[in-house]
């Protein structure tokens, strides 16, 4: 065990490492070639995945699952993403982190009893169908509709680019439920043999042991039954899924990069120039030493944010920040070392070339690097503090009203004790209040002229500033040293504020 792996693997995890590599060597490494030539994996190959227990290493033993840490879905992605094939590790690892974890934490008992022992046991194969030729990135803008009729949804539309989208037994699509924008999606189970669902395999660059579909929707009639979740929450729910994804996409990125490196250090052992090895060469040697320092940076980076989503902790800037940091160095070992490889990285015959296609796609799937770097840039920019979708959803469309009349069930009544305190709230277009605290209580007011208003505190600001604070959506200190919000005096505002709980609490 390494020096970084010792800090959060056990000896259990590192006994599981060890038998899932000899697994992964004996099934899958002699057959990769086979696969990538047939443009998807064998059915077969999930069941033996799921007798062994990898599909439900997190989920609950009630459906089959181990109720295991996330630690052991570390240790799987690692090792699936050295197997060198892109296209393997994005089938095998689709089907339980992006289908079975949509089931999981959305579906209801009757959908969980019906697909997930199945799923888990690898009989049936899942996958998600989020992407359209014209929404990637841009999840909001799916146009694929679903109608409800009676007791059935009518979908209709398309998606592109879905992993297992070709050969799968049942798939969660995304639709359009509500013409309202991201609030109107949501997210449906359709069964891979429905009438009216037509499907194409797409040839790409790489990835070529992944079946991606091209998948078509013509009045197909699904169960209203198969909605997952409530309706018209879809985009939450695939939101909250974005921060597992991320990390697998970086896990994996990081581990195909680590083998890339101990790939082309066994050939610059064995290749010799001038009459010496070339991993003699300083240059060459230099340029091996940063990539793997790189690399080491970024897992142990890596490693935390896993520790962090372990915890239950909300992390989607980091996710997004592993995402890219990880994809990004990705792609830049693979250009790098198949240099070392001269004339013969460019060979088919050589694993250097596939991992050099493959890699490409890191940077694009799973939301691009570019997209990655507006997420960033609106939390370290734009003071947007993500939180978790739940309480987003509840709270994104909250007016300024709706937002004072939470005071009174939020007010810590063992802290008002004897406080009374009249607090002024300066909006745009002369729209102002009067928060009222006394004999702990609480009232509100709109008034009409604030320069009439006897107050012990005055508040300045704009309601979307204001809102987004309580949200979650802004720092309030952040939001207060910008000058966003002004205050005529800072303690009455710290104490004001120490008065209530949170929203997302009340």
């Amino acid at each position: 065990m390494t020096n970084l792996e010792s800090y959060y693997l056990t000896e259990e995890h590192e006994l599981f490492r060890k038998s899932l590599r000899e697994f992964l060597d004996k099934e899958v490494v002699p057959f990769v070639d086979q696969w990538e030539e047939d443009a998807r994996l064998p059915k077969e190959l999930f069941k033996k995945f799921g007798d062994m227990g990898y599909f439900g290493m997190t989920q609950e033993e009630k459906y089959g699952g181990s109720n295991l840490d996330f630690w052991y879905d570390v240790i799987f992605i690692e090792e699936i993403s050295k197997s060198n094939s892109g296209g393997f590790g994005a089938s095998i690892s689709a089907h339980p982190y992006l289908s079975l974890s949509h089931l999981k934490h959305e579906a209801s008992d009757y959908l969980k009893e019906k697909y997930l022992p199945k799923a888990i046991a690898g009989e049936l194969v899942g996958a998600l169908a989020i992407t359209e030729p014209h929404a990637g990135s841009d999840v909001a803008g799916i146009k694929t509709t679903a109608v409800r009729q009676g007791d059935k949804y009518i979908i209709n539309g398309s998606k592109c680019f879905i992993t297992n989208g070709v050969f799968c037994d049942y798939m969660i699509v995304a639709c359009k439920t509500a013409s309202t924008g991201s609030s109107g999606i949501s997210m449906i189970l359709v069964e891979g043999n429905s009438n009216g669902l037509s499907r194409n395999n797409l040839k790409k660059l790489g990835w070529k042991a992944s079946d991606t579909a091209e998948i078509a929707f013509d009045n197909v009639e699904v169960p209203a039954e198969n909605l997952l979740g409530e309706e018209n929450k879809g985009f939450y729910y695939i939101m909250q899924r974005f921060e597992l994804e991320r990390l697998t996409l970086g896990l994996g990125a990081i581990a195909s990069s680590e083998w890339a490196i101990e790939y082309t250090l066994q050939y610059m052992n064995e290749r010799k120039a001038f009459g010496r090895t070339i991993n003699k060469f300083q240059v060459l040697r230099h340029k091996m030493a940063q990539l793997t320092a790189e690399i080491q940076s970024v897992k142990t980076f890596t490693y935390h944010v896993c520790k962090m989503h372990n915890d239950k902790n909300y992390c989607v800037k980091e996710a997004s920040m592993v995402k890219y940091l990880a994809t990004e160095l990705s792609d830049k070992v693979a250009y790098q070392c198949l240099q070392m490889f001269g004339g013969y990285g460019y060979m088919e015959e050589y694993k250097m070339a596939r991992f050099f296609r493959d890699s490409r796609l890191g940077t694009i799937g799973g939301g691009s690097s570019e997209i990655m770097c507006e997420i960033i840039a609106k939390m370290v920019i734009d003071d947007v503090n993500y939180q978790a979708q739940e309480s987003r959803a509840r709270n994104q469309d909250i007016s300024i009203e709706e937002l004072f009349a939470t005071l009174p069930s939020r007010l810590k009544k063992d802290k008002t004790d004897g406080v009374e305190m009249n607090v002024l709230f300066e909006f745009e277009n002369n729209l102002n209040y009067l928060i009222e605290i006394k004999n702990q209580e609480v009232k509100f007011n709109k008034i009409q002229d604030s320069t009439l208003t006897s107050h012990d505190l005055k508040l300045t600001t704009s309601t979307e500033t204001y809102i987004g604070v309580e949200t979650g959506k802004l720092n309030p200190q952040e939001a207060f040293m910008s000058g966003k919000i002004q205050v005529s005096d800072l303690g009455k505002m710290m104490q004001f504020g120490s008065l209530f709980k949170k929203l997302n609490n009340h």
